[in-house]
């Protein structure tokens, strides 16, 4: 029987009651799923389970590979790595019984304290479509529901929650939608609502941009499901476009559920055992601590459509068309998969020497060379000082709904001890940097760390005596809470300083969740970014700091003093009166230092190769870009060959230049490499709230090079 006919035959056979059960959540029997839409047992309907993303499976007591951060991919500009990593995600979904992967995170990176950008691809629209594409494109090869999130203008984690975003439909058409229109293209079976209002009006009940834009324009035919408890009608929710609200529960049974047992500490956490004792909740989100109370839904403002949804329909405030195409959303979503009638292949692989050698390969892609004196890579037999408060743990991402039990976890301690010919002696300068968590809510976090005093003393005096010494920093980054600043957490600043005097040979490893500040970057031999790495962050570390591999990444973000972002004044982030302006409009990022002729830190697609790249020549035809390049060292290196489009003088107000296109390649030493980049329509056009995409007639340049500031060809094309 086709598909749709086995859908409409048992959309026919239900009740209203059963129809409304299907878009809703429940707890699940097993405990494992972070969203359960249990099934309809007399028609043979299954259940459906949804699961955390985007670094991995987040599934408690169970153990998964620990992915890199999404972040991290992105600065690899290598799609056809991101493709193979979806579909790596969608495999590891399979195999632990799920359904769906709550991944990809696909908001843009505007503000730079974002406690979330850790989950997020690029500050660029173009490089985030294009991740987006790719890794919704491989969860789905596995018959696996992406689920790209959170739609749309969620960009903050501070009020996150109740803050309207205040947008213009330009901003939202040239940074904030493209993303999520690249992952429908791709197939993504659903869409995750954010908890933010725009301009005025709830993301869950934004009938405008979910049912117009995402459904009718864009073509999306999956479901749109809510973020958990962002319902706060349900009505004006189905209404307006939403198909399955989660979780479906009170408070305290979700708790409960995500503890294990009806006593745990997550239970008492959130008001008791059920609605009567939830509505009695008083502020303070539930007992949580402040720092995360900011950034939570209200629970008791969530209208259920375990309860209202029945009764909307039978009054009528809900169209029963309306519920039907909810429900045939879901269905069809798993039929396709072959979900509904069981004929899915549920091998799946977790944790296999396919996926730990991936992990590590974008680990090291990933890594981004900012600055060399010359100093790497290290030689072999170099002896060591390897410094850092938490060089004895693998930092496998930010807090919250994304955290992963790593199944093999390498720290730095393990990867360059193992790797290093030379004596390797390890200090720690500073008691641990401790993380934060969302999660810790849902009960304390038992694991304080070892008990270190500082010694910063000792760390430089092991220093002085070492050849190099490498210290690696870290941020602290959660879901629910934005960072306070761009400045590493702790004395870390000081102990690179200290170090640093001790042994003018000092590298510095940066492992943060986005842009942070450093004060001691001219005082240091060479400093790389490795982002949140995952699992294999030691030996993806020891790979690029000894030369085994070239460090392939490049910057998806602008590193720049705090006060010099886009998003620097109140009203901007984290806004005034419940209201975050954006009135920066379509200037985020590089964009906004280009217009502001403000010099950063390390531009937007900034990166160093231990290979010494020629840009040959450079050939635009019909929209196609050809690129030349040779690599004129002795090693084999990689280069990320990026297109930048510099408008001709208009009325406009226009970048002076965006992002047309990128390709990562590999160049063998002494060898030359063409690469061909796709210069779409899109890449020489602006939205006009009037006309939509509009290409101003004149005179493109398009500027050829390694980042956004350095460019080493450029071509004419007139429009």
């Amino acid at each position: 029987m086709p598909e749709q006919d086995a859908v409409n035959e048992i959309l026919a056979d239900l009740t209203t009651e059963e129809k409304c059960q299907l878009v809703h959540g429940a707890v699940d029997p097993t405990g494992r799923a972070t969203g359960y839409i249990p099934g309809i047992e007399r028609l043979d309907v299954p259940s459906f389970r949804m699961v955390d993303g985007p670094l991995g499976t987040r599934i408690p007591g169970a153990q998964a590979t620990a992915f890199p951060a999404p972040l991290t991919l992105a600065a690899t500009f290598d799609t056809d790595l991101a493709r193979t990593h979806g579909a790596a995600l969608g495999r590891e979904t399979n195999r632990q019984g799920m359904d769906a992967l709550l991944a990809p995170g696909v908001n843009l990176i505007r503000v730079p304290q974002n406690g979330r950008n850790f989950e997020y691809f690029s500050e660029d629209p173009v490089q985030s479509a294009a991740f987006a594409r790719a890794v919704t494109a491989g969860i789905e090869s596995e018959d696996v529901v992406a689920t790209p999130k959170h739609y749309v203008a969620n960009n903050q984690e501070t009020s996150r929650a109740s803050v309207s975003v205040d947008v213009s439909e330009r901003a939202l058409r040239e940074l904030y939608l493209p993303s999520f229109e690249a992952a429908v293209d791709a197939g993504a079976g659903s869409v995750m609502t954010a908890y933010n209002a725009v301009n005025g009006t709830p993301m869950s009940e934004h009938g405008r941009l979910n049912r117009d834009v995402l459904k009718d324009e864009f073509g999306f035919e999956g479901f749109v499901v809510s973020d958990w408890f962002a319902t706060e009608g349900a009505a004006a929710a189905a209404n307006g476009g939403l198909d399955v609200e989660m979780p479906g529960v009170p408070m305290a049974e979700l708790a409960s559920s995500m503890a294990g047992d009806g006593n745990s500490p997550g239970a008492d956490l959130f008001g008791g055992d059920g609605p009567a004792d939830e509505q009695g909740a008083g502020d303070g989100a539930f007992g949580m601590s402040p720092e995360f109370a900011d950034g939570m839904p209200d629970p008791t403002t969530c209208e259920r459509f375990a309860e209202a949804l029945v009764p909307a329909v039978e009054s009528g405030a809900v169209p029963t068309e309306r519920l039907d195409d909810m429900v045939r959303r879901v269905l069809t979503v798993m039929s396709e998969r072959g979900i509904l009638d069981g004929s899915r292949d549920e091998s799946g692989a977790v944790d296999t020497t396919e996926h730990r050698e991936h992990a590590e390969r974008v680990a090291v892609r990933g890594t981004v060379l900012l600055n060399n004196d010359g100093i790497l890579p290290l030689a072999d037999d170099a002896d060591v000082a390897l410094v850092g408060p938490n060089v004895e743990e693998a930092l496998l991402g930010g807090g919250g709904s994304s955290e992963i039990a790593a199944a093999n976890p390498r720290s730095p301690v393990d990867g360059i001890t193992d790797r290093s010919a030379g004596e390797v002696t390890v200090t720690y300068g500073l008691p641990p940097v401790e993380g934060v968590s969302m999660l810790d809510m849902f009960g304390p976090d038992t694991d304080d760390g070892p008990d270190r005093e500082p010694d910063i003393e000792g760390a430089a005096r092991a220093a002085a005596a070492a050849d190099v010494a490498v210290v690696f920093v870290r941020d602290v980054a959660s879901e629910a809470v934005d960072r306070p600043s761009l400045a590493l957490p702790e004395r870390q600043d000081e102990l690179v300083e200290v170090v640093a005097e001790a042994n003018d040979r000092t590298v510095v490893v940066v492992n943060s969740s986005g842009p942070v500040e450093m004060p001691w970057r001219e005082s240091v031999a060479a400093i790389v970014e490795g982002w949140y790495p995952g699992q294999a962050h030691g030996d993806a570390a020891a790979a690029v700091l000894f030369g085994d591999a070239d460090p392939g990444g490049r910057l998806p973000v602008t590193f720049a003093p705090e006060p010099t972002y886009p998003t620097a004044t109140e009203q901007r982030f984290p806004g005034e009166d419940g209201t975050v302006r954006y009135d920066e409009d379509v200037f985020v990022g590089y964009r906004y230092f280009d217009a502001r002729d403000t010099e950063p830190t390390y531009p937007f697609g900034h990166g160093l190769s231990y290979a010494e790249f020629t840009y040959v020549d450079a050939e635009l035809d019909d929209g196609t870009l050809s690129v030349t390049l040779e690599n004129e060292s002795d090693r084999d290196g990689r280069e990320v060959v990026q297109a930048y489009v510099r408008p001709p003088e208009t009325d406009a107000d226009r970048p002076v230049r965006e992002l047309g296109g990128f390709e990562a390649v590999s160049v063998p030493a002494g060898g030359r490499r063409t690469v061909e980049i796709d210069l779409s329509e899109r890449a020489f056009g602006r939205y006009d709230e009037s006309a939509g995409w509009t290409v101003d007639p004149g005179t493109y340049t398009v500027a050829v090079g390694r980042s956004s500031r350095d460019v080493r060809i450029e071509r004419e094309v007139i429009r």
